[in-house]
């Protein structure tokens, strides 16, 4: 429109400009007309002036105004509204998909997130806090100090319908790290061991300590877990420092979260193995093994009807699970378990309810650093012998009959708790002594005049730390002394000590005849026998 009305009497200011002012610059009068044309308000307007900037110019309000009035004007600098485009329909599409895909997103890795946290929380009794603080948190183990950290892996019933003792650990088994050396063993407890438990007052198999669920001391842990590390701190001797408790269903989820496990089968029957209450059949030979599987194999000591493949029954039955427990630590390392979140959040949530630990995130980060460069397949696997071996011709352990409770158990070859013979197996494990390392069973025979030479001599070879077991009188006396070497090369390190040792007192051959010093060690089964004659010092 190119005019406009305005009220006369309308005395506001209007865009910042005075209406009397306006008037006087387009007619210098004070009457207002009442319709303005544009060329008179052009014809008005000074076209160069040096101060027309500090003069109100008139209100263009209402007005249009030519295509190059702007140029030549000051009010080339008035910004005029800019019109908004409408966004396209598509475009509108895109960016709702969009932000609808990153909050869908970020809800799915919170949830995720949420989900490991509270799953590593019910593990190891952590929060949020020392979630995020533990990487950063390098405190030591328990043990790592004196070089060397214990764990009880322990392993009950629950999730087996058919167990009648849920809370019976079936399974024990002491894994070693000496960190080191960065070398680690397992050794199994034969649940079958008869032990006194102080919370039930009475002898027990040693798998019965876990039901002790009162149990409260300082040092250990509360419950059944708490009482087992007790008994088998104080009475075997061997120390632990932190415990694992897992059940059937962990174990099996466990071996699935990792894909499966593959074991060499080395059964003394041609046939393999097979045991009809665990429904487990298997060749010799590699096998690979599903969760279910390797839980049935774990269980299997081949007592049932038909059964093959178990010659030492639970002895057999620990050694398998030793070689499962490896495998899925093999396995897993192989898969890049330990440097990929995600599937050490599948672990996790394997073990779930189903895994009671008095680790934290804290230790287990820690336990990660120290083990990672420890090759699953230089673990070494031991257990206390039941049968003879070549480093132990005299068993540690043997059957028994509970005359009270009709029980079968097993017990010490040197009777009824005295178990000394398992806690220098242990030390003979640990040892960086190379004679307690072998632990050649020695025995020391006195064919001297000299009473009590055999005696302090053995008094003497302990403090170096040979393995004397047992000390006697030869049936008669000789001039001079001999050892007779029967560990057919087994024990290379205490045969080069025993050389050194008795040198220039004493023989040393191999070969047994009927007469003379060598008929003495006919009548003990030891690698090494030594009969000390006439001639022989004490050192």
């Amino acid at each position: 429109m190119d005019n406009f009305k305005s009220p006369i009497n309308n005395r506001r200011s209007l865009d910042g400009f005075k209406p009397v002012e306006r008037n006087k610059r387009l007619n210098n009068t004070t009457s207002r007309p009442t319709t303005i044309s544009r060329s008179n308000i052009l014809s008005n307007i000074p076209q160069k002036s040096s101060n027309i900037s500090n003069r109100p110019g008139p209100s263009l309000v209402g007005l249009t105004l030519p295509n190059n009035y702007s140029k030549s004007n000051n009010f080339s600098k008035v910004k005029q509204p800019k019109m908004k485009r409408k966004k396209s329909f598509k475009r509108k599409l895109f960016l709702s998909f969009t932000g609808f895909a990153v909050v869908l997103l970020i809800s799915v890795v919170g949830f995720i997130a949420y989900q490991g946290f509270s799953t590593v929380d019910k593990v190891f009794h952590g929060n949020i806090v020392s979630d995020i603080t533990a990487p950063f948190n390098n405190t030591q183990l328990k043990g790592e100090s004196s070089g060397r950290v214990n764990f009880l892996l322990a392993g009950d019933s629950v999730g087996d319908p058919n167990h009648q003792g849920a809370q019976l650990t079936d399974s024990m088994i002491i894994l070693s790290l000496n960190v080191k050396t960065r070398t680690a063993f397992l050794l199994s407890i034969p649940r079958d061991l008869w032990i006194y438990i102080p919370g039930l007052s009475s002898y027990q198999k040693i798998n019965a300590a876990n039901d002790v669920t009162n149990f409260s001391a300082s040092g250990y842990p509360n419950g059944g877990m708490g009482e087992l590390e007790q008994v088998i701190q104080t009475q075997l001797g061997i120390p632990i420092d932190y415990y694992g408790l897992i059940n059937y269903t962990a174990f099996s989820d466990a071996v699935n979260s990792v894909g499966g496990v593959t074991i060499n089968i080395q059964s003394p029957d041609p046939r393999g193995l097979y045991d009809p209450y665990t429904n487990i059949k298997l060749p010799n030979g590699p096998v690979t093994l599903n969760g279910q599987q390797a839980l049935n194999l774990a269980r299997a000591r081949g007592d049932g009807p038909g059964a093959y493949g178990f010659p030492q029954s639970d002895f057999d039955r620990t050694a398998h699970q030793r070689q499962l427990l490896t495998a899925v630590a093999e396995k897993a390392l192989s898969l890049g378990f330990l440097s990929n979140p995600a599937k050490i959040s599948n672990l996790f949530n394997a073990f779930g309810n189903n895994l009671q630990t008095d680790l934290s995130l804290q230790n287990v980060l820690r336990l990660i650093q120290l083990a990672k460069n420890i090759n699953p397949n230089s673990i070494q696997s031991y257990a206390f012998s039941y049968g003879s071996t070549n480093n132990h011709p005299k068993p540690i352990l043997t059957g028994y009959l509970d005359p009270s409770s009709g029980q079968d158990a097993l017990i010490p070859t040197l009777g009824v708790g005295n178990y000394s013979a398992l806690t220098s197996y242990y030390k003979q494990l640990t040892s960086n002594n190379p004679l307690i390392q072998e632990s050649a069973p020695i025995v020391i025979l006195n064919a001297s005049n000299q009473v009590g030479l055999a005696a302090k001599e053995a008094a003497v070879l302990r403090k170096q730390g040979y393995n004397i077991e047992t000390i006697a009188n030869a049936s008669t006396t000789y001039p001079t002394s001999m050892i007779v070497n029967g560990s057919n090369g087994q024990e290379p390190q205490t045969l080069n000590a025993l050389t050194k040792t008795f040198s220039s007192q004493a023989t040393i051959t191999s070969t047994v005849s009927y007469s003379g010093e060598s008929a003495e060690a006919g009548n003990y089964f030891a690698s090494f026998v030594i009969i000390l004659g006439n001639n022989f010092k004490v050192n």
